[in-house]
């Protein structure tokens, strides 16, 4: 009877630690994807921005020559809150993006190496639980980024469509239902699980190359965490970025009037129309913003994981 007693109250201790190592990793990320959004996001309203902008043929001037003039323009005539347009949807949905990123590649850790393995995880472990953190958070991140990108393609001299993010999401849904908010949910797949399958085990890697002899990765300081940060955030886009400028033309394209059937279509259309070029425009502001956004969102992440392991004692 005793011994039920204790089997009992260790499967429900048992339940409870896993429940606050979840919510562990929900603060955690939460913490680090709103430093990633207040570093990142001026720069990715210019990718978006040169991503989105009408094809020309040669000889003739584009809407923005780069990303100085698309900076230069856009201040000019919508001021600094011009950089932080369509911030308002991943602000309102960072918390729920973040936490399903890293609490998604938490749980798979404890599915792929095993709550009670004490052996060091390999790297090809951390990319399948990266993959698997990038399948769950693309039902996330699908609407959340179509919404941002709509807003982010409006400019100051164009007849205002969305009023903002609200009103955005009203319109989609009022056009297309539920499902007109999942635009372009293939290409974010084709993003997303290829790419956290690098971050994270990019991350890890580069963070081992930093520890001393007889160390280990808890004894890292912000520098070394930094730097693993934004080594990682630039391997994200550096190997998946043409897949990102097609979701962006899918998830801009209109609804009544399309111009794209989906993945393949869109990339035949625009290497057709603008060459490979087309498929890496917006690509120097994404990796100015790659380096220093991922590097803030690992530390902040890092930070705020040992601060509640310290005081709650969380592992």
């Amino acid at each position: 009877m005793n011994s039920e007693v204790i089997t009992e109250q260790t499967f429900e201790e048992k339940e409870t630690a896993k429940t606050a190592v979840i919510a562990k990793d929900l603060l955690a990320g939460t913490a680090g994807g709103t430093a990633q959004l207040l570093v990142g996001h001026p720069f990715d309203t210019i990718k978006v921005k040169l991503q989105n902008q009408p094809w020309v043929p040669p000889g003739q001037t584009p809407q923005y020559t780069g990303a100085i003039d698309a900076v230069k323009k856009t201040v000019g005539k919508e001021g600094l809150g011009g950089l932080y347009k369509g911030m308002g949807a991943p602000l309102a949905f960072v918390a729920v993006f973040n936490a399903v990123l890293f609490a998604s590649n938490g749980q798979m850790k404890r599915i792929v190496h095993g709550e009670d393995d004490k052996s060091l995880m390999t790297i090809p472990e951390f990319a399948l639980c990266g993959a698997g953190a990038g399948l769950a958070v693309s039902f996330v991140a699908c609407p959340t980024e179509l919404i941002k990108c709509r807003l982010q393609a409006q400019s100051a001299d164009s007849a205002t469509v969305y009023k903002g993010p609200v009103d955005c999401a009203r319109q989609v849904w009022k056009s297309r239902g539920t499902l007109g908010l999942f635009k372009g949910l293939g290409a974010t797949l084709g993003r997303e699980v290829p790419a956290n399958a690098i971050y994270f085990s990019v991350y890890e890697y580069t963070k081992g190359l930093f520890v001393p002899q007889g160390g280990s990765k808890e004894d890292l300081g912000s520098g070394a965490l930094l730097l693993a940060g934004g080594i990682a955030g630039l391997m994200f886009w550096g190997t998946v970025y043409p897949i990102d400028v097609v979701k962006t033309r899918i998830q801009t394209d209109s609804d009544t009037l399309p111009k794209f059937r989906g993945i393949v279509d869109a990339t035949r259309k625009i290497v057709q129309q603008e060459g490979l070029r087309g498929l890496y425009k917006g690509f120097l502001p994404c990796l100015a913003r790659a380096f220093p956004a991922n590097a803030v969102t690992f530390l902040t992440y890092e930070a705020v994981a040992h601060f509640l392991e310290r005081q709650f004692g969380l592992r």
